[in-house]
């Protein structure tokens, strides 16, 4: 381990793009047509004087930060807009530091703030999030690092000052350990009412585009072999709807494995216990039922955190997403069995890495495999995002990675076409030339990035076009 850097923020700004559909996404109740990304762009300094930029970006993704039913989707962006701002004011004012001692620093307080203003756990988490990851990639390219070196090497500062239930636990010797894969399986996400076979679309419907628009279609063009299944929280319903879905499945996909989503749509462990018994009851389900890896938040995150499912947990891994707030949230879970817990990068870099350790250690304390991470993040867009995100699931040691944000926008649709090309030059095992424009490359269900594994910064060697961006006031 070498020593820390000690940086200072020295300017910040955000701009945004906007992002359009295909078709529309549902986020529980909600239909998403369009959204636009973030793309914080900040300039840091060291004692000698040295400095460097360095971005992040991230969807602005209503209805899932907060899915208060009285806010509009207008809303939520604000809401996310605001963390922002109160995360860049707080960096400003914090003297110099390590990349991590800026955010130990600030995450308790910003979090506080946030929820003087009525902003959720996660809404708080993005701003930070956002931030953090663009302070990590000038801090790398400042000393001509990739992430996972700086990560390695210490030379982020990472320690247990957000997380003190890890302050045994020698941080410095996991990270140094870390092996991160360059290559990764993508599971494909199937929404609530997407369609399955060309009978669900109807010809009015139909898009002209050459992607993929069923489910069928998907894996004939991909090769997936895993998959994220959304569920309603209505039993009947739900165990109708996944009879589709496995005899898709089971047809399309040999030795394919799936995990369940349930978005906090079920309104208590009882709904969660009488779904799981209908999908044992079901002979139709029995293939899928055998490939189902763990359940993701069933429960509302205003409950999640309150009542015991270990009973349930006997069953099938359970593992908390929405419900992951704050720095403290995965040991509240773990009290009430979930075993499991997800990497997002609007959640934050920090978090889960520190989570990850988190899951290190338990495993080592009870000599068990009980409890995970996976990768998850539905929207990530190609380009900076997708890539700051890969290079974190792979940090975390996923072997697979949720990844739709291919199937719901067409490639870097909406990027200007010079940035495109300089992404097929700097990262052509990650994208593919279709068209006029850059489109995300899976093949056999997978995706190779060496390339951003080994950029200098946090994942790309391309700097966005901030030209074609509005600025956010």
């Amino acid at each position: 381990m070498t020593s820390p850097m000690r940086i200072k923020l020295e300017e910040a700004e955000v701009m945004e793009r906007p992002v359009h559909f295909r078709f529309p996404f549902r986020f529980g109740a909600a239909r998403v047509t369009a959204a636009p990304q973030a793309f914080v762009r900040v300039r840091i300094n060291d004692a000698q004087g040295r400095s460097a930029d360095g971005w992040s970006a991230e969807m602005m993704m209503p209805k899932w930060f907060d899915k208060n039913p009285s806010l509009a989707p207008g809303d939520n962006i604000d809401q996310l807009r605001i963390s922002l701002r109160l995360a860049i004011d707080a960096y400003r004012n914090t003297g110099r530091n390590t990349p991590f001692g800026l955010h130990a620093l600030n995450e308790a307080q910003h979090h506080r703030q946030a929820a003087k203003l009525q902003l959720p756990g996660l809404v708080a988490s993005y701003g930070l999030a956002l931030v953090d990851r663009a302070v990590i990639d000038a801090t790398c390219r400042l000393e001509s690092l990739s992430a996972v070196e700086a990560v390695r090497l210490g030379r982020l500062g990472i320690n247990a000052a957000t997380a003190p239930d890890l302050a045994e636990f020698d941080l410095s010797a996991y990270f140094a350990t870390i092996k991160p894969a360059s290559s990764m399986a993508v599971r494909h996400t199937i929404g609530l009412v997407d369609a399955l076979t060309s009978a669900d679309v109807e010809p009015d419907s139909r898009l002209e585009d050459g992607l993929p628009q069923t489910l069928e279609e998907v894996i004939a063009t991909y090769g997936h072999r895993h998959f994220k299944i959304k569920v309603s929280g209505h039993p009947v319903e739900d165990v109708e709807r996944l009879i589709q879905v496995a005899a898709v499945l089971d047809a399309a996909a040999d030795g394919y494995q799936a995990t369940l989503d349930g978005n906090e749509q079920f309104g208590g462990s009882d709904a969660v216990g009488e779904f799981l018994e209908r999908i044992s009851a079901e002979p139709r389900l029995r293939r899928l039922r055998s490939s189902i890896l763990f359940f993701e938040q069933p429960i509302a995150r205003a409950d999640a955190l309150m009542t015991s499912l270990a009973d349930i947990a006997r069953h099938i891994p359970l593992e908390i997403d929405e419900s992951d707030g704050e720095m403290g949230a995965f040991i509240q879970a773990r009290a009430l069995g979930y075993a499991g817990i997800s990497s997002k990068s609007c959640k934050g870099l920090y978090r889960s890495l520190l989570n990850r350790a988190r899951v290190e250690k338990w495993n080592n304390e009870e000599k068990s495999s009980r409890y995970f991470m996976s990768a998850e993040d539905l929207t990530t867009q190609s380009g900076l995002a997708l890539q700051q995100d890969l290079v974190l699931a792979s940090l975390v040691g996923a072997t697979h990675v949720e990844r739709n944000g291919h199937h719901y926008v067409d490639g870097m649709f909406g990027a200007p076409k010079g940035e495109q090309a300089a992404y097929l030059r700097g990262h052509g095992d990650l994208y593919r030339q279709a068209g006029s424009g850059a489109r995300l490359a899976i093949r056999s269900g997978r995706v190779d990035f060496s390339s951003a594994i080994t950029a200098k910064g946090l994942g790309s060697a391309v700097e966005p076009n901030w030209e074609t961006m509005a600025r956010q006031e």
